[in-house]
């Protein structure tokens, strides 16, 4: 047993490996088989990953926070320094830090070295474009293989999470697999049956692929900007009529990969200068502080959380006590919507093109398997149900179905196993 299957998303991460005859999930954090996919490096460049690192920085200790690492596949951002303690490390190497430690913790999991691995790719990294769709994934096999792995290849993830749902399927059947994750909504047409799950080649059953670079990180950023960067000025007043403060600032608090970027002199040097020229100094100032004390990030988690906890609630308060004493909103649930409605409506529109792809009519699909953490949020479910509005629902595992049907994807390249 010298394969598995590697998940590494733009929230979660997982790993999956034969424990037996049927394959598992390794233990990656704590005994919990998803690991955050978040780095942190302390000022002596001591490494941390998942909820470790995050309490960590919320914890207040001295270093650098990352999240949302996959999005910097296929853009210029990969071979790009960021600071780290005395160094500067590329996010490239970041995200073979963080593979590297999945890798050991999974081989402690399964007590076997993991040598070859099938890696899950979206269907789309970068929307629209060819080239750098091929860049991400030579750079995420690049990476696999520094972290240690000996050989690997790629599989779409709507098409790995097919493989787990098949598992149990009895009858023929046409499904629509829907895996809408942190960074990307990938959508797989496929033929399943039982008796297709024990065959090797299986490139005819795949009648569509298509997917949206649109997930979860999405709707923390556009939430965010809604609700939370209000507070600290976004289109807010200059003194100077007709213009509002600088909304760059506010874009990049709210962006996962991109709140780094505003940590250092020159950024802070011209938010003193916007808020001397701002019309509510007052809003500016919590700005010029999130930047100055480094929180941008523990900002993004509450706007993740909200969206989580809006999922199941009406209404949620953040608490924003440690910006300003006394500080908080109320965010509703109709809120989250009103502010993320387009992006629930962009991925739904994808099931469309996939139809359009397979030559078939929404009628045609027997069932539509949901999986990804973003299913979860009531408006986007109901969006892509409207779009096949006769299909039976088959609920996934929210974070585990993609590793799961990428060790099953290693068995059968790598194991010479034909799934039973």
């Amino acid at each position: 047993m010298a394969f598995c299957g590697l998940d590494f998303g733009t929230s979660n991460t997982t790993l999956g490996y034969y424990g037996g005859e049927a394959p598992r999930l390794a233990r990656l954090e704590d005994g919990k088989d998803t690991v955050p996919s978040a780095v942190f490096y302390g000022r002596d460049g001591a490494l941390t990953i998942g909820r470790a690192a995050m309490a960590l920085y919320v914890g207040g200790t001295d270093g650098r926070l990352m999240r949302s690492l996959k999005s910097v596949l296929g853009s210029a951002l990969i071979d790009e320094k960021t600071q780290i303690g005395k160094h500067r490390v590329a996010f490239r190497e970041v995200i073979g830090d963080f593979v590297r430690t999945v890798k050991q913790r999974a081989e402690v999991d399964a007590g076997a070295a993991l040598e070859r691995a099938v890696l899950g790719r979206p269907v789309f990294f970068v929307d629209d474009d060819e080239a750098a769709n091929a860049r991400a994934e030579a750079a995420l096999r690049a990476i696999a293989l520094k972290a240690g792995f000996g050989e690997v290849s790629c599989q779409f993830e709507p098409i790995a999470a097919a493989l787990d749902y098949e598992q149990q399927v009895s009858a023929e059947e046409t499904a629509l697999i829907a895996d809408i994750g942190g960074g990307t909504s990938d959508f797989s047409i496929v033929r399943l049956s039982a008796e297709r799950h024990r065959r090797t080649e299986r490139a005819d059953d795949i009648l569509a692929n298509d997917g949206v670079r649109i997930g979860g990180t999405d709707f923390d950023r556009h939430l965010s900007l809604g609700t939370l960067m209000p507070l600290l000025g976004y289109r807010s007043p200059m003194k100077k009529p007709g213009r509002d403060v600088p909304s760059g600032y506010f874009h990049d608090l709210a962006t996962w990969s991109s709140i780094n970027r505003l940590y250092n002199a020159k950024t802070v040097r011209e938010l003193h200068e916007v808020r001397r020229e701002a019309a509510h100094p007052e809003l500016v100032s919590r700005l010029v502080r999130v930047i100055e004390e480094q929180r941008g990030h523990t900002l993004a988690m509450q706007a993740e959380e909200a969206k989580i906890a809006l999922a199941g609630e009406p209404q949620v308060d953040v608490d924003l006590g440690w910006l300003e004493a006394g500080l908080s909103v109320g965010i509703t649930a109709e809120e989250l919507v009103h502010h993320t409605r387009a992006l629930a409506e962009r991925i739904a529109a994808r099931i469309a093109n996939c139809l359009d792809q397979a030559g078939l009519k929404a009628g045609d699909v027997d069932a539509l398997f949901l999986t990804g953490g973003s299913t979860r949020l009531k408006h986007v479910r109901a969006a892509i149900l409207a779009a096949l509005p006769g299909a039976r629902v088959v609920e996934g595992d929210t974070f585990g179905s993609v590793g799961t049907g990428l060790a099953i994807e290693a068995a059968r390249r790598y194991g010479n196993v034909a799934a039973a």
